[in-house]
């Protein structure tokens, strides 16, 4: 045991959350190692908004598209363009980008690991034991950690070995596949989004441009629903049946953040492991370094006072921003994606401009925009004559 390594934190998980709080803590000039799973790519429409790339410093380099408008689709097949006005969406490939922020972890002194996480033990005196195993499975291996960030997905092995309740988390598991763009969709500007049970019983279907791929996707929480047989009809449905694939990949998403994110000793969870994905959207990849960022900066606080109280800052720093928004799409979810009829009075509340505006303004800059009270009391008049039955979809 004398030879082990030991370092500031491990984080295990190199996506968008665990890169993240790799390189905050690197840079501060921590000993740290970031293990990732070798050849791991998330299934995700790889949408980025305007605020990520300021508050991460991403280049423009790594976007592959930029989405100016979202097209909604409603079960009726009735059409509703949302144009962004003076912006756009960024898109990103998830294996490019997710490499591109392990390297910069590395740049900033992170050391990397391609291995898989097995299980966390204690020496006597406490510290953390991390067990590993290396791709081929051939070798085995261990480190110690003063502290240690669970990045490692929706159904964490870290959380569920460490973390009370992370083992029931609620989930609903995305699925796409990534084809190549035929030419007749080369540069079209929109992200399609299809809200329609056989497509998706509780949640939705999309088309996303990536440039010279395409994404489509879906996801459901409901067993027993075939996710690589509504990508196929979706396919097929919209003339990109016999377009090429490249790859196929599937992954649970998590349906709301966990109530509790660290273990009160020396163990904190961020992004999908911590639950912190987005309700109605599904989107993670912001949430997830905004959480990877908050992990890092309690891990640090641990580090220097010891107390272990830190770790809990993550979470209530994540809630206090970002609690009433995840409410508010949660809510959405449930009323709105429960059947057709819904879903088509969903679709046309979406022509609406105040929505359309605040929308867009909310997505952009992560936060929910009150300074137009009046626009939001239209809003809730309308939605009211929509549940009401009294506006026709």
């Amino acid at each position: 045991m004398s030879g082990m390594a030991t370092y500031d934190a491990v984080v295990v998980g190199g996506g968008p959350a665990g890169a993240t709080a790799a390189a905050d803590l690197a840079a501060q000039g921590r000993a740290v190692l970031l293990m990732d799973r070798a050849g791991r790519i998330k299934p995700c429409g790889g949408a980025i908004p305007p605020r990520l790339m300021r508050d991460f410093a991403i280049p423009d380099h790594l976007l592959v598209s930029r989405a100016s408008a979202a097209r909604m689709h409603a079960p009726s097949r009735t059409q509703v363009d949302m144009p962004i006005d003076n912006g756009f969406v960024g898109m990103v490939d998830r294996d490019v980008f997710d490499e591109w922020l392990r390297v910069r972890a590395a740049e900033a002194g992170a050391e990397r690991l391609a291995a898989t996480f097995e299980r966390l033990d204690r020496e006597p005196d406490g510290t953390a034991v991390i067990r590993y195993r290396t791709k081929e499975g051939r070798q085995e291996g261990s480190v110690r950690a003063r502290a240690v960030i669970g990045a490692d997905g929706a159904l964490s092995a870290v959380g569920r070995q460490t973390v009370p309740g992370a083992d029931r988390v609620r989930h609903v598991f995305a699925y796409h596949e990534i084809i190549r763009t035929p030419p007749e969709r080369a540069g079209k500007p929109a992200c399609d989004i299809f809200y329609e049970g056989k497509l998706s019983p509780d949640f939705y279907a999309w088309i996303f441009p990536h440039g010279e791929t395409t994404s489509v996707g879906t996801g459901s929480a409901r067993k027993g629903f075939s996710l690589r047989g509504a990508v196929g009809a979706l396919r097929a449905a919209t003339g990109l049946g016999e377009t090429e694939t490249i790859r196929r990949e599937g992954a649970p998403l998590p349906l709301k953040p966990l109530k509790r994110w660290d273990n009160g000793r020396d163990t904190v969870l961020a992004g999908d492991a911590a639950g912190a994905v987005a309700p109605a959207s599904g989107e993670g990849i912001y949430y997830g370094m905004l959480g990877g960022r908050l992990a890092a900066q309690s891990v640090e606080e641990l580090l220097q006072t010891g107390d272990a109280r830190a770790l809990g800052s993550a979470r209530r720093a994540f809630m206090r921003e970002h609690g009433r928004v995840f409410w508010v799409l949660g809510m959405m979810q449930w009323f709105w994606y429960r059947n057709d009829a819904l879903r088509e009075r969903f679709v046309s509340i979406c022509r609406d401009p105040d929505v359309q505006r605040l929308t867009w303004e909310s997505y952009m800059n992560k936060r929910l925009v009150r300074r137009e009270p009046l626009a939001h009391a239209r809003i809730f008049l309308k939605d009211m004559a929509h549940l009401l039955r009294l506006a026709t979809p």
